[in-house]
């Protein structure tokens, strides 16, 4: 955008935030970004180039994107989807709504059997196998059964098994956050997070906490609550660097640090906010060089790997696509869970995308789609790039592309 059309956009955008009776605050929540960003919008000090952008601007001000932005490209035509589906997480969101364990709070029994414990363990480990590999149908099958028996469990065995059975119901109830985050349900995520954070304290496992703590400010990024995961995650941060004043900190501790220090360049990046975002990824570096090697401490595959795939994830949400993609040159994630790899190469493709490099981009998508099939059909980020390649390509959408939109749902 050039200075006069920068400003002749920032006074469209005001003019009908006015005529919605928005203020600033209220519009720039609404696009998860911040009033002081909103500000330079209207004044024409900041471009907004990027089409996701634009989108979340026409999506808060409640007008199509034409309105908004005339020369922005008009979706393609395409047949009426046949309805929605039923969401693969459905039956585990009816698992958090309401009291897991009515009956045993009027007929306590003693059922526990200490061989049970074996089954339980490997079943939690699979939880999050099916987290990780987003396979999130299977996931909301398996969860059921194993919550109802967990929370029996931690209510009616024996005393020494108790802060076990805390900590499996806090690791189980942290991949549900997880996989809630990832099909974009935040408001089940924050029930999932705090239920965590409530059977983290139980077991007697402070670190425990810290993790639902982080998996609770995932839900509040999603919900474009900004403010409340920056305060949840900077107390916490606080927190722990007190505690490594007095303590030395164990690998698992580091490796907590290191994932709070990742979400707060996530905030600021949502933001908008440059050099906060940076400031927070280089301490999450200086945390990954001490922790020496990638780990996976309460399953979030934290180590200096990681935060270099977060890295690339906040260069692109700061609009700095060449930066993303030199960091991604240099990555080998071999090793990390198939979810992580198809992450980097889903924020690969919006790298490209921004770039206008779309054939790359599609590329992109379609390996991490192998990764991670469900990740990738049902992640806000990869169904907004694919929206963004067919608007693009307008009739001249091609065959590979509109099936991946047809998976995604996201032709328009």
């Amino acid at each position: 955008m050039s200075s006069e059309e920068r400003r002749a956009f920032g006074a469209r955008v005001a003019d009908l935030r006015r005529q919605k009776g928005m203020t600033q605050g209220e519009l720039a929540t609404a696009v998860g970004r911040t009033a002081s960003w909103l500000s330079q919008v209207e004044r024409g000090v900041q471009p907004v180039n990027r089409l996701d952008v634009l989108r979340l601007l026409a999506d808060g001000l409640g007008v199509p994107l034409q309105v908004l932005q005339p020369d922005a490209p008009t979706a393609v035509q395409a047949e009426p989807a046949s309805g929605p589906e039923a969401n693969d997480l459905d039956r585990a969101r009816l698992l958090l709504s309401g009291h897991p364990a009515l009956d045993d709070l009027l007929y306590p029994r003693q059922e526990f059997r200490v061989d049970a414990l074996i089954d339980l363990r490997l079943s939690v480990g699979e939880v999050w196998e099916l987290t990780h590999g987003g396979r999130f149908a299977e996931l909301s099958a398996a969860v059921g059964p194993l919550v109802s028996d967990l929370e029996r469990a931690s209510r009616t065995a024996p005393e020494e098994y108790r802060a076990e059975l805390h900590d499996l119901l806090a690791r189980t109830y942290q991949a549900l956050a997880a996989a809630f985050v990832r099909q974009n349900e935040p408001d089940a995520a924050w029930v999932a997070a705090d239920r965590a954070i409530r059977e983290a304290e139980l077991s007697g496992n402070p670190l425990g906490v810290f993790v639902g703590i982080y998996r609770l400010c995932h839900a509040f990024v999603r919900l474009k609550r900004l403010d409340q995961a920056e305060y949840a995650a900077a107390t916490a941060v606080s927190a722990l660097e007190r505690y490594a004043e007095v303590e030395e900190p164990t690998p698992p501790h580091l490796s907590v640090l290191g994932s709070l220090h990742l979400i707060l360049a996530l905030v600021h990046a949502r933001s908008g906010e440059r050099s906060s975002a940076r400031r927070q990824i280089d301490a999450a570096r200086s945390v990954g060089r001490r922790l020496g090697e990638d780990r996976n401490d309460f399953e979030l595959e934290f180590g200096p790997t990681n935060v270099e795939i977060q890295a690339v994830a906040t260069a692109v949400d700061l609009g700095d696509a060449g930066e993303a993609l030199e960091i991604a040159r240099g990555l080998r994630a071999e090793g990390l869970s198939p979810d992580r790899r198809a992450r980097l190469l889903m924020d690969m493709g919006r790298a490209h995308a921004q770039r206008r490099q779309y054939v790359d981009s599609l590329d992109c998508l379609l390996r991490a789609e192998e990764l991670a099939p469900e990740m990738i059909r049902t992640h806000v980020a990869s169904r907004a790039v694919v929206r963004d390649l067919v608007l693009v390509a307008g009739r001249a959408v091609s065959d590979e592309l509109r099936a991946l939109a047809e998976r995604t749902d996201s032709l328009g």
